[in-house]
């Protein structure tokens, strides 16, 4: 496995501040944000910036392994909802420009819309579209479950995955969405994981209703039976951190003291969980 950091914690900080900080920390990967509050907004990534940005990742060794673009893809307003498309289909060019296999984005909806057949259908006729559009690319778009959202079950996730039926269309494993409803990790790992081709982490206080997200280090999750279960599971690819805007909502929230924190504590529970990174 391999540590890697999401910009999603670094809205304002310039990404050439971002890849050289998370480069000299140690991290092994960086998720590069592209929602328009982002220094790297995706209408501001020109043809030129983008080769800039990928040099960048190469010249400090720190390789871009994913675009996240998450948004609502089962938006009720319908310029809304071809707004969001757009996004991700921009976002597929990124990714291809980048040469990174993964786009990172949503689902939305609210709890229970999917047992609707009709929006089940158009979304995953949605979906499969833009599935098709990934396939061309050579690139994955990772489907990300969310607490309180039309998704936000192992189940769901896997039978939505299933519905779709597409190489190109995966799962971003964010367990921490599943760890705010007291849904045991080793469930999650075994249900979600073999549909999977990115793996977030976060830190969590409390259950749903009375619930927060924490940075890591403050929280109730155990890294370290989390990445022996991932390990286990055979799962060889990057662990993503990633700071809600929860957290970065704190006026004392400092990001780039929050990523170094953030690696010494996972990079600790890899020590402790006798895993080796494999950084090469």
């Amino acid at each position: 496995m391999k540590l890697g950091f999401s910009t999603w914690a670094m809205p304002k900080i310039p990404i050439d501040t971002s890849i050289k900080f998370l480069s000299e920390t140690g991290y092994d990967g960086i998720t590069i944000a592209t929602l328009p509050q982002f220094t790297t907004s995706i209408d501001s990534l020109d043809k030129n910036e983008r080769k800039r940005i990928l040099n960048l990742s190469k010249n400090h060794s720190i390789p871009i392994v994913s675009v996240m673009s998450f948004t609502n893809l089962m938006e009720d307003n319908k310029e809304t909802l071809n707004k969001n498309i757009n996004f991700v289909k921009e976002s597929l060019d990124l990714a291809n420009d980048w040469g990174t296999e993964y786009v990172i984005t949503g689902i939305g909806g609210k709890i229970g819309e999917l047992e609707d057949l009709k929006k089940s259908d158009e979304f995953v006729n949605r979906i499969s579209e833009l599935g098709l559009i990934a396939k061309s690319k050579g690139v994955t778009i990772a489907l990300e479950p969310h607490v309180d959202q039309a998704v936000e079950k192992p189940d769901q996730l896997v039978e939505i995955i299933k519905k779709i039926n597409m190489d190109s269309v995966r799962a971003n494993f964010d367990i921490s969405h599943f760890n705010v409803q007291g849904i045991d990790v080793k469930e999650s790992i075994e249900k979600v994981l073999p549909y999977s081709v990115m793996c977030d982490v976060k830190d969590e206080k409390g259950i749903v209703p009375d619930w927060s997200y924490v940075a890591p280090g403050e929280g109730d999750f155990d890294y370290v039976n989390y990445l022996k279960l991932m390990h286990d599971n055979n799962y060889d690819g990057f662990i993503t951190i990633e700071i809600s805007f929860q957290v970065q909502a704190n006026p004392q929230y400092n990001p780039l003291d929050t990523a170094k924190n953030s690696y010494r504590i996972l990079d600790n529970a890899f020590k402790e969980a006798n895993i080796i990174r494999n950084n090469s």
